[in-house]
């Protein structure tokens, strides 16, 4: 009986608040729900002697996703994977990692920092005084909440919370999916303005434990990309932007696109690949590496094709037509937006040095310029001066230590009996990285180590004779030339005076 009783009381209780909170919804006006709502918080906020900070998943005019929100959203699906009892799968577009494990609505999870308790909590509510809402889910809002004791407050602002903004945008930047940029920006029909760049995965497989190349280069270029990655502060104090120039030049085949590549997944920084030639002019150019991001490898391949920056040649037109647009008077829009396509490229050698190396540098933070060139004597001294290309990178033909890497990528093997052979015709022979890989690449399944050797023996012996030839070729030509030129000195032709000692024969 005495059970009962006190379920019969909790039952009356339960029933009457749910009664007053029903009269207080309907029969209370709004103003006075909010002024009582509001006391009621601050009364309870005084007796309690925690702190609770809001973290909103959208800012500003709530039309842009948070970058707070997002960077706690990747720091806690870090660690509430480990802790939270409720998870739920997401799909993250820009992740290498197809689904993404994050801490459910409406769960808490507690954490310990420098000794002091903390807990977060995963707030998901519907929005009930908009008919229409700009979230993207119209009547849902979420929001994350941070509680600590007050007498934490200095050590959580300043500390804490920096700390789980930087392991955040970290953690996602770990996890992104790298991207491959390449600029779009000529108007389309119409006159309509195209997005400045479109982009695709970036899955190359290149690193630099399978790039062939000196093993003392190689080091080299990690110890330089290292330093330039964790050099924000050496930057700030020397008072430069936070970029660092490289100029890769060689014969073709040597491996620059494949340098690049490595260098891209070694710093995981997306890549854009810049086209001078559909650029327009100086300004557009400036757009252009404007909109590009932090941590990032902007790529001008083979800069000496497009020094003088002609882009697309003007079309001529013929009289008729030249008179027909008199005529004509107003031009049709879309001829007019083809016109527009098809016109010089403006940008100058003086626009690019600008973007690249003045003023607009350092807007984008943390990246590196490439430029590739196979013939680096045809470059402007302006454009590889240290500055602006601080390293130059020569990537030249195939030697023994790049040969080993390459036949262990390609034949998984160390050392063979042939390998001296090779060394040896390496030393004489001018092949590329490209060549040799493609030599030793098996075909078919017949094919083992030492046949794939043999292979590429041959071709070096090919090559070393046809050099000879060439070479032998070279010098009787400047024989004759030689010959003739003594010919012409001493045959005494028709007309031809010869003065000697004083006496004309």
């Amino acid at each position: 009986m005495g059970m009962g009783t006190e379920w019969s009381v909790i039952g009356t209780i339960t029933a009457a608040i749910m009664i007053a909170n029903t009269i207080f919804n309907k029969f209370i006006p709004p103003q006075i729900q909010s002024y009582i709502e509001l006391t009621s918080h601050k009364f309870l906020s005084f007796l309690s002697p925690y702190i609770q900070i809001t973290f909103p998943e959208f800012s500003g005019e709530r039309l842009k996703r948070s970058d707070v929100f997002t960077a706690i959203q990747s720091y806690l699906s870090e660690t509430s994977s480990q802790r939270a009892r409720k998870l739920k799968a997401e799909t993250a577009n820009d992740s290498q990692n197809p689904v993404v494990l994050c801490m459910d609505d409406n769960e808490q999870i507690t954490e310990y920092f420098n000794g002091v308790k903390l807990w977060w909590f995963s707030h998901k509510s519907i929005i009930r005084t908009q008919s229409f809402s700009v979230y993207p889910a119209s009547d849902e809002k979420r929001y994350y909440t941070l509680t600590f004791h007050k007498r934490y407050r200095d050590l959580i602002a300043r500390s804490y919370i920096p700390h789980v903004l930087e392991q955040g945008k970290a953690i996602k930047l770990k996890n992104r999916q790298l991207k491959l940029f390449t600029n779009c920006c000529n108007t389309g029909r119409g006159g309509y303005q195209n997005a400045k760049w479109s982009h695709v995965v970036f899955e190359h497989p290149a690193r630099f434990e399978t790039l062939a190349m000196d093993p003392n280069m190689k080091e080299e270029i990690i110890n330089d990309l290292v330093t330039f990655k964790n050099g924000k502060d050496y930057y700030d104090k020397i008072g430069k932007a936070w970029k660092r120039g490289y100029l890769l030049y060689g014969p073709p085949g040597t491996g620059k696109s494949t340098m690049i590549a490595s260098m891209a997944n070694f710093m995981n920084y997306d890549l854009y690949d810049l086209e001078l030639t559909s650029v327009k002019d100086n300004t557009q150019l400036r757009t252009l590496l404007i909109e590009t991001t932090s941590k990032s490898i902007i790529v001008i391949e083979d800069i000496d094709c497009s020094l003088d920056l002609t882009g697309k040649r003007k079309k001529v037109k013929k009289k008729e037509d030249k008179k027909g647009d008199e005529e004509e008077g107003v031009k049709d829009p879309v001829k007019k937006a083809e016109e527009e396509e098809n016109k010089e490229s403006k940008v100058t050698l003086s626009g690019l040095l600008n973007c690249i190396d003045g003023i607009w540098s350092g807007c984008a933070g943390e990246r590196i310029i490439i430029f590739t060139t196979n013939y680096v004597d045809k470059l402007d001294p302006a454009l590889i001066r240290s500055g602006r290309m601080d390293k130059k990178i020569e990537l030249s033909y195939c030697g023994y230590e790049a040969f080993k890497v390459l036949a262990k990528n390609y034949l998984d093997v160390d050392y063979h009996f042939l390998f001296p052979s090779v060394e040896g015709l390496l030393k004489e022979t001018n092949m590329t990285p490209a060549d040799v890989a493609e030599n030793i690449m098996p075909k078919s399944k017949s094919d083992d180590v030492e046949t794939c050797l043999n292979k590429l023996i041959q071709a070096l012996e090919k090559d070393k004779k046809k050099a000879e030839e060439e070479a032998h070729k070279r010098v009787e030509e400047e024989k004759e030339k030689e010959q003739l030129v003594q010919e012409e000195n001493t045959d005494g032709k028709p007309g031809k005076e010869v003065k000697e000692n004083g006496f004309i024969h």
